[in-house]
Formats: structure tokens, C-alpha cells, sequence
């Protein structure tokens, strides 16, 4: 291999940016100021800078195009796209690395300097827009790593606070499932799955009779998992 074979290229994070609106999973996506494919709506990402790991820019670009700050937002990676195709708009080869950001109750999304627009959007929705780039295919593996994640790990508990019913941890599988699910066979499975979730002893009042709040408990996966 001579220095003429080898790939000079700029790399980019790109983040799915997802949480639970009106009881609906939604996506964050900006309509893009920037020359390359300008106008169109896409992911929230960027290039990243000198001295800045990927994650690091991958919460700048959060920030600096939907207003979303780190506080509260759990990040990790998804994958690398590297399809020389990808981003026919630069002269450069751009290489992605994608980003799966979840959080609870996240504020409106603002746009920032680096974009036009920016706003949620019901997922079914906006696996239905043509976005910018490859950013379809990047929301639609984000979306069902998140739904594979709810089988076997606690990611549920980072869509709620940090006290909680077992009406709301429910309300999440189903959303991001998009199924309904039986009350007592879910509350059965929980309950029973080692440091899933732990009551706290308290219980909140509403129109029926008080609810036993939760909080999570110390496991990361769950034995047996919970299959859709």
C-alpha cells in the first residue's frame, strides 16, 4: 500500500436524539442551515473538531443545533457509517458515527446556531421523511437498537424520573414498542427480574387508589429478558 491508497477523510457524529412526548417515542431532527444539503431535515450532527473525541462532539452538536444540553442525557455509541456514497455533497469522503442519546422529559427542541429549524417528531413519522444523507437508515437503526435494548438492559428507566410508577415504566415499553401490553403479566415480569427496579416504600395518589412508586434497581441487564 503506498500513501496515495490511503483514505483522507472527515468524521462526522450524528446523533438519535430520542425521548417520550404525549406518550409517543420522538426523534430530534434539525432542517440543516449548512450549504451541504441545506434546507433539508436531518439528525443533529456535525464535524467533529481538533482535540474533540466523538462523543464530546456529539453533545456539542446536541447543544449547538436543538438547544438540548448534557444534563440528563445518556449517550452511546451506535455505530460507524462508511459508505463512500454517504455524502456525495462534500469533496471530502465523510465518515459518521452515530450516536444513540436518550433522556426523560427533555424541554422543546431550539434551534441552535448551526441550524435553521429544529423540533421532535413522532418516530413513525419521521422514518416516513426523507432525510438528509443516510440519516434514514441511521434513525431506523437507532430506533430498533433502542427497542432490542428494552428486551435485555434497563434502558427503560433512562425515559423516566428518577421515581416512577409501574404504569409509566410500562407506558414506555409500549410506546417505543408500539404494542399494548397486558398490566399484570408486565408487572409480574418486572417485579420478578433481579435489580430491575426496587419500590421505594411510597406510593402516589390519583384518581383511583395510590400507586407504589419505583426507582431503578442496581442490575444493567435483565435475566430472563423481557421479549417483545
Amino acid at each position: 500500500m503506498t500513501n496515495s491508497d490511503r483514505l483522507t477523510a472527515w468524521v462526522a457524529a450524528d446523533i438519535v436524539a430520542l425521548t417520550l412526548r404525549d406518550g409517543a417515542l420522538n426523534v430530534a431532527l434539525v432542517r440543516r442551515k449548512a450549504k451541504a444539503a441545506r434546507g433539508q431535515w436531518a439528525l443533529p450532527g456535525g464535524f467533529l473538531l481538533k482535540g474533540e473525541s466523538g462523543e464530546q462532539a456529539a453533545y456539542r452538536e446536541l447543544a449547538e443545533e436543538t438547544g438540548l444540553g448534557k444534563r440528563g442525557v445518556r449517550l452511546e455509541q451506535l455505530a460507524t457509517y462508511s459508505d463512500p456514497r454517504r455524502d456525495s455533497e462534500h469533496d471530502q469522503r465523510v465518515i459518521s458515527v452515530a450516536y444513540l442519546a436518550l433522556a426523560a422529559n427533555l424541554p422543546e427542541a431550539t434551534a441552535g446556531t448551526d441550524a435553521a429549524d429544529s423540533s421532535w417528531v413522532p418516530v413513525e413519522e419521521a422514518l416516513r421523511r426523507r432525510l438528509a444523507f443516510d440519516h434514514a437508515q441511521i434513525l431506523q437503526d437507532g430506533v430498533e437498537r433502542a427497542r432490542s435494548k428494552l428486551e435485555y438492559s434497563t434502558l427503560a428507566t433512562s425515559f423516566l424520573d428518577r421515581e416512577f410508577t409501574m404504569r409509566e415504566l410500562r407506558a414506555v415499553y409500549e410506546a417505543v414498542w408500539g404494542v399494548t401490553l397486558d398490566p399484570a403479566n408486565f408487572h409480574r415480569k418486572v417485579t420478578t427480574t433481579t435489580g430491575f427496579v426496587q419500590g421505594t416504600g411510597e406510593s402516589r395518589r390519583g384518581r383511583g387508589r395510590p400507586a407504589a412508586l419505583f426507582t431503578a434497581g442496581p442490575a444493567g441487564s435483565l435475566n430472563p429478558p423481557i421479549t417483545r
